[in-house]
């Protein structure tokens, strides 16, 4: 056998890969170990084509596909309603350009089976590049989960916030308040689930410099998870603002909770009405929000501030990853399209006790979280409503779809105050 630490001497290829930043340590080529990647080389890096080998995924092609392939008898989530023997057999030998395979993109689903009555979507991407090379499992995967969105559909990104009609005189006495929110991917760079510690720290350190170079209303300060003061902490808390480790067994079986809390943070504008997570779910999650019923203000700083944003990355030669097909690339499936969600905390004690508010709601094409979010109860007759949708229709469509719903849900409330009858206002399904 061939001693492995016997030197040989570079060819034209191997050189050309020491130019991208990547050192050559003297294996043959067909062995090249990049040990390390200059963070603005990596979109080359990856481009090249030229990658480590996923050697665990190479082992587990040794065992016949019988014995790899998932029990998903008991399961309930999109990815085990679509990942049949014949998937798992054509893509399980196969891995992106950083290495992620589809044993990596269906383990969460894997670990976490569901609830008989909850669907949950059971696979997430590593890359970019994940939801082309494993279309197969996610095409209808996304088609589950988006109402038949086709693998043929265009989406459609409108950030222009003089499109939204009206939404600026939500009723103060029932809205308590309106937050706008959606994540980013920065291009060039592997997803939450997949990235190393470095590409970590890139993300970390690329988006301080974008966000401290805001001016005006968007003018703020970044807070290190890990080195954030008691009293900084505190403060946060109090602000709803703070994120911490993630329990959610699908976050972490999805590998998002590695090495925290490394490389993550918050940033907030001075007015606190506007915020940005580092590196949770996403690369980046976006919130603009404010007390009361004024959904177009935060609807014009939501879009203005992304915008402002963007352009800082893309000087820096990382846009967001984005698609005609898939519009903005997430972390999860369900966030695919938009990545957003608009929603008001509303105060509904009568309509939400009526026969027919969950009808009302899937109508309107809105849903219901308890006061404190997801699989919380109302307080105070108090639910965070907001779109259904992310993917196929674009931002103005889903806001205005908050907007007019809300609006008529608070007109239901104040005639049920009245003991008078709402069934004339029952709207059509939109």
């Amino acid at each position: 056998m061939e001693n492995p630490t016997k030197s040989v001497t570079p060819s034209s290829t191997t050189l050309n890969i020491i130019k991208l930043g990547i050192p050559y340590i003297g294996f043959g080529e067909q062995d090249l170990i990049p040990r390390t990647v200059t963070l603005f080389s990596l979109a080359d890096h990856l481009k090249s084509g030229i990658m480590t080998k996923n050697c665990n995924n190479d082992y587990k092609m040794k065992f016949p596909m019988e014995e790899e392939y998932p029990d998903l008898s008991q399961h309930n989530n999109h990815m085990s309603k679509v990942l049949t023997k014949d998937i798992y057999t054509k893509l399980r030998g196969k891995s992106t350009p950083s290495g992620f395979t589809l044993d990596d993109c269906i383990q969460t689903g894997v670990d976490n089976p569901g609830h008989p009555f909850i669907m949950t979507v059971g696979c997430v991407a590593g890359d970019e590049e994940s939801y082309e090379v494993f279309k197969e499992l996610f095409d209808p995967v996304i088609s589950d989960r988006h109402g038949g969105y086709k693998p043929t559909d265009k989406h459609h990104t409108d950030l222009n916030w003089e499109n939204l009609k009206g939404g600026d005189d939500l009723d103060p006495n029932y809205v308590l308040s309106s937050r706008v929110r959606t994540g980013r991917s920065i291009k060039g760079f592997t997803l939450p689930p997949h990235n190393s510690r470095g590409e970590r720290r890139g993300v970390e350190k690329l988006s301080i410099e974008a966000l401290t170079s805001l001016d005006g209303e968007f003018k703020g300060k970044y807070y290190p998870l890990k080195d954030m003061s008691d009293k900084e902490q505190e403060q946060l808390i109090a602000d709803h603002f703070l994120f911490d480790k993630p329990v959610s067994p699908l976050l972490l079986a999805a590998g998002m909770a590695r090495d925290w809390p490394d490389a993550r943070g918050i940033w907030h504008n001075d007015n606190k009405t506007f915020l940005i997570w580092v590196n949770e779910e996403d690369h980046l999650r976006v919130i603009s929000m404010q007390k009361g019923g004024n959904m177009k203000e935060v609807f014009k700083r939501f879009c203005t501030g992304l915008q402002r944003i963007e352009e800082i990355f893309k000087k820096h030669n990382h846009g967001f990853m984005w698609n005609e097909h898939l519009g903005f690339i997430l972390t999860c499936p369900s966030n695919l399209g938009t990545g957003l969600r608009g929603g008001v905390h509303v105060k509904l004690p009568k309509l939400s006790t009526h026969a027919k508010f969950e009808e009302i709601l899937t109508r309107l094409r809105l849903q219901k979280r308890g006061t404190g979010g997801v699989d919380t109860a109302s307080v105070g007759g108090v639910f965070d409503i907001s779109n259904a949708d992310r993917l196929g229709s674009s931002e103005v469509q889903q806001v205005q779809l908050v907007v007019d719903g809300v609006k008529l849900m608070v007109e239901m409330e104040k005639k049920l105050e009245k003991g008078e009858s709402i069934d004339d206002m029952i709207p059509a399904q939109k």
